[in-house]
């Protein structure tokens, strides 16, 4: 698997949170619920249901409910005031809100056996649900906030704080302040206090435990990476850059350059770098194809080349030096005057797309319709330097057309069977004379109406239409992640039905469109019909700009791409595996344990 699924696989647990008047309203109302519910159900009480209602529902909403709007308003200036990460009002008062849940569950739970033994266990039940809640609260803002644990133990006992600073005011100044038995208020803050230490010296044991293979190996912190990727995941925000950047590691890597000119200029740019568009939304290079393609003024369609997870750059400002790189080797081009046809060869599953500009080669891989994902940058490497044997060419550029999705399962690695597949297809290139003159036209649209809900990243479509020798070959790139099984034909066939000859369509594999649920979002499963009149729009307005140009092309390299890296991607992977491994057996025994002896300190003197 990729290098940052685990985090991406957080996203489907994201849910949207209501907005603050709607907690604060729930707040009140379930408050006030809860009361009645527990007065009508007490054995001490005995008003009537009426007036059960009315003071139970008053109690609830000053103990439960005011405690905790209280709390929520309290617990989000303060958060940001500590330079973690910022929360907002709604996420502070659904936090509270939630909490107040979990209490009055078990509020609800000790008042109901209260009445069915005839004992009094709900004092007993509020300290459990007071502990239970501050230990809740302590593992998510901590988890979450990037703040230090003894600060998130003090933002997490605001809401029990007041919560039992509501009750003991209400409970003193009440008439039936007398009917509560044992109740003093050292005892009662005694049993809070010592449940709730031994619940934060369970969420301290399980942290040390997860934390400490991420620290060893890596340098970071399990729950930094965790508040930094839900910092993106939910706000967008690029702070999981600076963490990338610590672990990152500089490589050296390839870019195909292929150029159209006409005697006016640069006409497009073909490009093929060896550079993953990842991980996800906007961090690293996520959104590489399209912020590499508008650094330059003429038509850019930046493909996905031979390259994983391993290759992903650790911030945006790493494509400055791609960017520089092509715009250093444009003036080193050599122009060509011809070209082939556009032919296609295969193996067994392997398809491979075939066009000579001059003497230098153009090779594009898919195995649709059969699913694969990304070709490693060894084999794509290893291919470049076959096709240079079996046709003498000085500059091969190689595409990864990333059309039919499998899922991480379906990466081509060094040693897979596919991979002598892609050889196999390679050593079948015819390689004959190129005398024949050679047209070029482009169009993109943006696809306004559809977004990433849809799989369409912030490109949209472009489209290359090259004619040599009467044969018309559209190159259709979507700015997308990979596209569903069958799509990829739909395409083509539609296409096919403009007088087109050749078609292939690509995708660029931006992870722009990867911040929703599940980490995948390949194009073609919504709107799939829409997608397809834009791409007919675009390749008949591409059509229409056919002009002569001469083309050149060139392999170019990226020295000192800071990337996550084999060894780190590698490392991240394995050790947020025996995170999780470690995690499913350790977390339960630890909480389980924990809650066992706080539930045998706050009830051994009731029973």
């Amino acid at each position: 698997m990729s290098s940052t699924k685990s985090v991406m696989g957080l996203s489907k647990y994201i849910m949207t949170l209501p907005q603050t008047k709607i907690s604060l309203f729930t707040m009140v109302f379930f408050s006030f619920i809860v009361g009645s519910i527990g007065f009508i159900i007490d054995p001490t009480k005995g008003s009537g249901i009426l007036q059960d209602i009315i003071d139970g529902g008053t109690a609830g909403v000053l103990i439960f409910g005011l405690g905790s709007i209280m709390s929520g308003a309290i617990t989000q200036p303060w958060v940001n005031s500590l330079k973690g990460r910022q929360m907002k009002m709604k996420q502070s008062m659904f936090l509270s809100l939630f909490s107040m849940i979990i209490l009055s569950v078990i509020y609800l739970i000790g008042c109901g056996f209260s009445s069915l033994l005839d004992m009094n266990f709900i004092l007993d039940s509020i300290v459990l649900g007071c502990a239970v809640l501050f230990a809740f609260r302590t593992l998510v803002i901590w988890g979450t906030s990037n703040i230090s644990l003894p600060n998130s133990v003090f933002i997490s006992a605001t809401q029990p704080v007041l919560i039992i600073s509501m009750m003991i005011v209400v409970v003193f100044l009440s008439i039936n302040a007398t009917n509560f038995g044992y109740f003093t208020i050292i005892a009662f803050l005694l049993k809070v206090l010592i449940a709730c230490a031994i619940l934060v010296l369970a969420i301290y044991s399980f942290v040390l435990v997860i934390e400490s293979p991420m620290r060893r190996n890596l340098g970071v912190g399990a729950l930094e990476l965790l508040s930094l990727s839900l910092s993106h995941i939910t706000e967008g925000s690029p702070a999981l850059e600076g963490l990338f950047e610590e672990i990152g590691e500089p490589i050296d890597t390839l870019v195909g350059i292929i150029s159209f000119k006409t005697t006016k200029g640069i006409k497009a740019l073909f490009l093929s770098p060896c550079v993953h568009p990842g991980p996800i939304g906007s961090v690293g290079g996520a959104n590489m194809p399209t912020l590499l393609a508008q650094r330059f003024d003429m038509f850019t369609m930046v493909s996905h080349g031979p390259s994983t997870h391993d290759f992903n750059p650790v911030s945006s400002k790493e494509i400055v030096k791609i960017e520089n790189t092509i715009k250093n080797s444009l003036d080193k081009i050599n122009y060509h005057e011809n070209a082939s046809r556009f032919t296609r060869v295969s193996e067994k599953n392997a398809t491979i797309g075939a066009q000579f500009f001059g003497d230098d080669l153009l090779l594009q891989a898919t195995f649709a319709p059969h699913g694969f994902d990304d070709i490693d940058f060894g084999v794509g490497l290893s291919l470049m330097n076959l096709a240079k044997t079996v046709c003498n060419s000085e500059n091969v550029v190689f595409v990864d057309c990333h059309n039919c999705f499998k899922g991480e399962s379906g990466r081509v690695l060094p040693g897979n069977k596919e991979v002598f597949d892609l050889m196999g297809a390679v050593e079948k290139l015819e390689c004959i004379g190129h005398k024949n003159p050679i047209k070029a036209g482009c169009c993109e649209n943006l696809m306004d109406t559809l977004s990433k809900e849809e799989g369409i990243g912030q490109s949209g479509v472009k489209v290359l239409v090259i004619e040599v020798d009467m044969q018309k070959t559209a190159q259709i790139l979507l700015d997308s992640n990979n596209m569903v099984i069958g799509f990829r034909e739909k395409i083509l066939e539609a296409v096919k039905s403009l007088g087109i000859d050749e078609v292939e369509v690509m995708t660029t594999d931006t992870h722009s469109v990867n911040t929703l649920a599940g980490g995948h979002n390949p194009v073609g499963a919504k709107k799939g019909d829409e997608i397809i009149d834009y791409i007919i729009q675009c390749t008949k307005e591409a059509m229409a700009d056919l002009e002569p140009v001469s083309v050149g092309c060139k392999i170019s390299r990226i020295e000192n791409l800071n990337t996550l890296g084999p060894t780190n991607a590698t490392e991240l992977v394995s050790t947020i595996s025996s995170i999780v491994a470690v995690s499913r057996i350790f977390a339960p025994l630890v909480f389980v344990l924990a809650l066992f002896f706080v539930f045998v300190w706050i009830f051994y003197w009731a029973l």
